[in-house]
């Protein structure tokens, strides 16, 4: 018994894909990973740089606290320290409490430094931090200013 097999002229055998059709798959899907790979990575950096945002936030109602705290003293002026002086030496509780705001600050932001004043009944506290790593830039100071 002989079977012959006659192919229809209207319907063409699939073979497969080409090799070039493979290849442009895989480089379409290449670009896509790439650009989603991008997109984490910039979403990482804004994440991070929320983050120390809201830890700057959190260190100016930490010494706003502290002066409530202490309030006679903030008012005469003990609680003043500006941005770039070293954390106080001293025993008093202003002094303490500004060496250990100044260390959280400088141990857990970048760069970070903090100044601190009281003029009458305003109370003016600024942290600042290097946000370089979310800007893009290698000078990228950023800065919290609290007013109360």
């Amino acid at each position: 018994m002989r079977v012959s097999v006659t192919t229809d002229s209207r319907h063409p055998r699939q073979r497969g894909f080409t090799l070039l059709e493979v290849m442009i798959s895989v480089l379409v899907l290449s670009i896509g990973l790439l650009g989603l790979a991008g997109l984490q990575a910039s979403g990482l950096r804004s994440n991070h740089s929320a983050y120390l945002r809201s830890q700057a936030v959190t260190y100016s109602y930490d010494i706003i606290d502290r002066m409530r705290a202490n309030r006679l003293s903030a008012l005469s002026g003990t609680y003043n320290i500006a941005l770039g002086t070293g954390a106080p030496t001293g025993t008093t509780i202003a002094e303490t409490d500004l060496r250990e705001w100044k260390h959280l600050i400088n141990d857990n932001l970048p760069s970070g430094d903090g100044a601190a004043s009281v003029n009458g009944g305003m109370v003016t506290v600024t942290v600042q931090w290097d946000d370089s790593r979310a800007k893009g830039s290698s000078t990228a100071s950023t800065t919290v200013e609290t007013q109360l």
